[in-house]
């Protein structure tokens, strides 16, 4: 099965930053991605614009290293890249001065879809704007890209959607979160509202728990100035996760339209209680061989930063009165892998006796590494001897189920910057729904700084700290293993 590319019209997308690492990983490699499957037609132009000093052809050959290294199987078309490099530009520009901004408004083509990525720190969130908006650069039509984290909390954020809302209004302002465009994520709304079979189910009467897990392998890598300054809850709990819930948890959106799908995400994270203290855990990782521990690797001995967190919360509505979330990320785990596990009730009576055990059916959704949905049912054992039940997997790894093409399939950052180019704002964070988000994930932080408590050590390769398992096992449940 392939997947069907719609065209886009053409477009300019000046891509602020587009020197920095982010540019370099993700967004270059996949609009080259976009340019293969003949969604980025021949006028559509990226320029790059950052403070560097260096001519087009020095930016071409920026741009095909970037590829060359990140996606080196499409790269191997030298063709087609040298067909795309030509479509890329670069102008020097100062985000807080004047120099620049003229010679980049003289490259942009009237008549066409206009975007600007802002690859770049929040701090210069609004200088970009009030610039573009001084230099007559943007117009009605014009969309702004901001990327993560839009804040450090909930007055910060206000800060930020004011700054913006002075020149762009709400609809041209595409806050993205690239979880929201991995193709698993999306499939959870087609599932949930595609599916007579579940959404009847989808609630506290048959749902016992969720859990959503978002692990990884690797420390802090290079990023450990802005991670001792973020940590693990404001990285990745109040959007990546916030995200993860409010897609599971809300109510089904009368049509699948930008507004109506962030009404309901908007709805859930309102309805959030409280998170008590004693229901969050926070951790740092332990040296491991060579592998530095988290105060060493960024270069803090006296951090108090968190690496992982854990926590449980509850959503005060008729749909999830009762039923527990359980939210856990964290670095240096024993394994990649994102999941949400939709775990339902076990059968108010078994017929089968208590030799047949326990047992019950869980919903998983699996976002990394390997995309895909999986139903655990409960069957007889094959075999003489008696009513044995065993847990088999319905299984639908995209891979398998849909053939080798279904590996084409976009990545988030190809599907996210064409709907900016189309105009969908669905899978993109709203203002109100990032200030709610903080508003919920604020009390929290502030709860532990009060406290003074330091995060728990774990060691490089485990599940995270050993009351991060109590804050299930207290409950009567466990935690799902972390496997890729």
């Amino acid at each position: 099965m392939v997947s069907r590319v719609i065209p886009v019209a053409p477009f300019d997308l000046v891509v602020f930053g587009g020197t920095g690492d982010l540019a370099r990983r993700k967004i270059l490699p996949a609009l080259f991605r976009r340019f293969l499957s003949g969604q980025m037609g021949d006028t559509s132009r990226v320029i790059g614009a950052a403070r560097s000093e260096m001519d087009a052809g020095a930016y071409r050959g920026f741009v095909r290293a970037a590829i060359e290294e990140f996606d080196a199987a499409a790269a191997r078309d030298r063709a087609q890249l040298d067909a795309f490099l030509e479509r890329v530009g670069y102008v020097a520009v100062d985000a807080k001065g004047s120099a620049g901004w003229g010679e980049l408004a003289a490259a942009l083509t009237e008549g066409r879809v206009r975007a600007f990525y802002f690859s770049v720190g929040p701090s210069l969130f609004g200088d970009l704007a009030q610039r573009l908006h001084d230099y007559g650069l943007a117009d009605e039509d014009s969309r702004i890209v901001v990327e993560k984290p839009f804040g450090r909390d909930l007055d910060s954020a206000r800060a930020l959607n004011r700054g913006l809302a002075r020149h762009f209004d709400e609809h041209q302002i595409y806050r993205i979160d690239h979880y929201l465009g991995k193709e698993t994520v999306q499939n959870l709304m087609a599932v949930r509202f595609g599916n007579m079979l579940f959404e009847p189910l989808w609630n506290s009467q048959y749902v016992d728990h969720i859990q959503i897990t978002v692990a990884e392998s690797v420390g802090v890598g290079g990023r450990g100035e802005y991670y001792d300054r973020a940590g693990a809850m404001r990285d990745m709990m109040q959007n990546h996760l916030m995200q993860l819930l409010c897609l599971i948890a809300m109510e089904p959106p009368a049509k699948f339209d930008p507004d109506a799908v962030r009404d309901e995400k908007l709805k859930v994270i309102r309805a959030l209680d409280p998170v008590e203290p004693g229901n969050v855990v926070r951790g740092q990782y332990e040296a491991e061989g060579d592998k530095p521990d988290y105060r060493a690797q960024v270069g803090n001995p006296d951090s108090a930063t968190e690496s992982f967190v854990a926590l449980k919360a509850h959503i005060s509505n008729w749909r999830w009165a009762g039923t527990p979330f359980y939210l856990r990320t964290g670095k240096r785990l024993k394994a990649r892998a994102s999941e949400i596990a939709v775990v339902f009730k076990e059968t108010p009576h078994s017929i089968f006796g208590e030799e047949a055990g326990r047992h019950r059916n869980i919903l998983t959704i699996k976002l990394q590494p390997n995309e895909g949905i999986e139903l655990g049912v409960t069957i007889k054992e094959p075999g003489p001897g008696g009513m044995r039940l065993v847990d088999v997997p319905l299984d639908m790894t995209f891979a398998e189920a849909l053939g080798p093409d279904s590996a084409e399939f976009p990545d988030a950052y190809e599907r996210l910057i064409m709907d900016v180019i189309r105009g969908n704002q669905t899978l993109f964070m709203r203002g109100d729904e990032v200030e709610a988000a903080w508003a919920w994930t604020d009390p929290i932080i502030a709860a532990w700084e009060e406290r003074g408590e330091p995060p728990q050590s774990y060691a490089t390769g485990s599940t995270g700290p050993e009351d991060a398992l109590m804050l299930m096992h207290r409950d009567g449940r466990r935690w799902r293993e972390i496997k890729p």
